[in-house]
């Protein structure tokens, strides 16, 4: 059961309204690194959570966390699609761009010029479940694939992208009400960060993942004299420098080989078979004539 409070977890208040910003801002609300996307993918993984109850609990914190961070975003972006001063719009309609897209200077034009024409038109001024370039929010953006550390890696990438695309928006603008949001949402991204890290760390040391993911699966039916080569496949010799050319692996079951040449291990590449002529594909040699 969920119960939602009348107070935003915190504030989402812009000092002034500003319709192209309120694009802008559409990515990390809907966008394939947004807060959808992580409220989505952190409730799946709790509620498929079959793991100690401790994991469980933390996930479900977190997902229903961003929740309202999802309602903060929406919140923001509507109050920025609100009335905004005629010098704004009549600044964004003088951008070429927006000009060539929206025709000219007409009233109507200059009141969605630089915005998405779909905040007047759709959504009456309000958010919608889309990135900056209106692209809807897809289901596949969520990850939850029963194994948690495979999760729970994907989670640090979620929110180091997340952060990523947060702190470059507030490089975007100067309003202080919306730096006050997102620096609020930058600080939070920065703890899911570490938390993710540290229940990696602790999902390891209860014994109950390791790597390589998944490390259920016997490694004796992998191909063992490829499992820690790297392969030097593009020019430059560099990439032998690194800490994966050679030592121990981090799992600690093998040694890392460097290959500057690599050879193909595979069957030299022949003619494709004939598929079934029902299929009416492009045939590998001229038909014969149909009688008629």
């Amino acid at each position: 059961m969920f119960f939602r409070t009348n107070q935003f977890q915190y504030n989402a208040k812009p000092e002034r309204p500003d319709p192209v910003y309120a694009k802008k801002l559409q990515e990390v609300l809907g966008g394939q690194w947004g807060e959808i996307s992580v409220m989505m993918t952190y409730l799946f993984q709790g509620w498929n959570c079959r793991a100690p109850q401790k994991y469980r609990d933390m996930i479900l914190d977190i997902g229903t966390e961003e929740i309202a961070h999802v309602e903060m975003l929406a919140t923001m972006i509507a109050r920025l699609l609100e009335t905004s001063p005629v010098e704004a719009r009549e600044d964004a309609a003088k951008n070429s761009a927006i000009g060539a897209v929206m025709g000219g200077s007409r009233l109507e034009d200059v009141l969605v010029a630089g915005m998405n024409p779909q905040d007047a038109i759709v959504s009456g001024a309000g958010a919608t479940p889309t990135d900056s370039v209106g692209y809807p929010w897809t289901s596949r953006y969520t990850i939850a694939s029963g194994n948690l550390l495979a999760d729970f890696r994907f989670n640090v990438t979620a929110e180091s992208q997340g952060r990523l695309q947060v702190t470059r928006l507030y490089e975007m603008t100067d309003d202080p009400g919306i730096r006050d949001m997102l620096s609020f949402l930058i600080a939070r991204d920065t703890m899911h960060q570490n938390q993710w890290i540290a229940a990696i760390q602790e999902l390891e040391a209860d014994g109950l993942g390791a790597t390589p993911v998944p490390d259920t699966f016997p490694q004796e039916r992998e191909m063992s004299e490829v499992a820690y080569q790297f392969w030097n496949c593009s020019e430059g010799t560099e990439s032998a420098e690194g800490r994966w050319a050679e030592g121990s692996s981090p799992d600690g079951n093998g040694e890392f080989q460097y290959l500057a040449a690599p050879k193909p291990l595979g069957e030299t590449v022949t003619e494709l078979g004939q598929v079934d002529p029902r299929l009416h594909g492009t045939p590998k040699q001229p038909l014969p004539p149909q009688s008629s």
